[in-house]
């Protein structure tokens, strides 16, 4: 039996930016960059000596932005509040995230506090190994979603509970700090099979398909851009990125290509013609999985 495609697969995100949380005024280009999500990072982005700072620049410009109680400004029309969480919204209105520091790590609590304001959508909760750990942060920060990283072994070993837990929306594979944590070198090859696990937790628990790690090279479109398609091919459906230059490649990555949809288009002109019945198309049959397939390009192209 066929299935109708979902209306959220059109509008999940693809592109997910970090902006430094001690950076606040790097916020409104962020949010202005096309990016689908934007994320005010606490974590790595700021040196250990810096967090609190940062924590207290982002709650003022959170403050600001969403017009709260000690909001010095009201936010421009390019700054207006972020969409449904999990969502790609119109260009004026991206989905805002926070990454918190570790469960456990000092500030961790202080960050829940920040993340706590009206226009935070959800956080992103970095080196998430245990289920009871997000039911902690998803009972301070209620109605907001939660995108764990798995960036370790024990969060890998985890990631079917961590899937299953609680306002979790997505998973998010930190590729980089994996790779730390098993001490394996970067390449796609090696993190194959660690990648499909991430896949397949995902799709047990009917999640959106997983955000892929960051590439480093920001100025190098054509990296970029493969190692996008590499995840895609692997079952990825976003990506982290640093810089707004990287949002183009990851963009067109995650796009069917001309060729995918004029195939779909096929398809489906062949299994209309079939009325339900298998049939070849280039020497290949075309059943309902084929069908499934073509549909999901052509709603992915809007």
């Amino acid at each position: 039996m066929l299935v109708a495609m979902d209306a959220d697969a059109l509008t999940l995100p693809r592109t997910y930016l970090f902006v430094p949380a001690d950076r606040p005024d790097r916020l409104p280009k962020a949010l202005a960059s096309g990016a689908d999500v934007v994320i005010a990072d606490l974590e790595d982005a700021v040196a250990p000596g810096a967090k609190a700072r940062a924590r207290q620049a982002l709650a003022a410009w959170l403050d600001a932005w969403s017009g709260g109680p000690d909001a010095g400004s009201q936010p421009s029309s390019a700054e207006e509040p972020p969409g449904r969480p999990g969502h790609a919204a119109h260009a004026s209105r991206p989905t805002l995230l926070v990454r918190l520091n570790a469960p456990g790590s000092r500030g961790f609590e202080d960050d829940l506090v920040v993340a706590d304001r009206p226009g935070v959508a959800g956080v992103v909760v970095p080196k998430a190994e245990c289920s009871r750990d997000l039911a902690r942060v998803a009972a301070a920060l209620p109605g907001r979603a939660l995108l764990p990283l798995v960036e370790t072994a024990a969060g890998l070993a985890a990631a079917r509970a961590l899937a299953r837990a609680r306002n979790v929306h997505r998973l998010v594979f930190g590729s980089i700090d994996f790779q730390a944590d098993l001490g394996i070198e970067a390449d796609e090859d090696t993190l194959r099979p660690y990648r499909a696990e991430v896949v397949l937790a995902s799709r047990l628990a009917g999640l959106p398909p997983p955000v892929d790690g960051v590439t480093p090279a920001f100025d190098d479109e054509a990296l970029v851009l493969r190692d996008t398609l590499g995840a895609r091919r692997q079952g990825f459906g976003a990506k982290l990125c640093i810089h707004p230059r990287q949002l183009a490649a990851v963009r067109r990555g995650f796009a069917p290509t001309a060729a995918e949809l004029r195939w779909a288009r096929e398809v489906l002109q062949a299994a209309q013609g079939a009325q339900g019945a298998a049939v070849a198309l280039d020497g290949r049959m075309v059943d309902a999985p084929v069908v499934l397939r073509a549909q999901a390009l052509l709603a992915a192209a809007g």
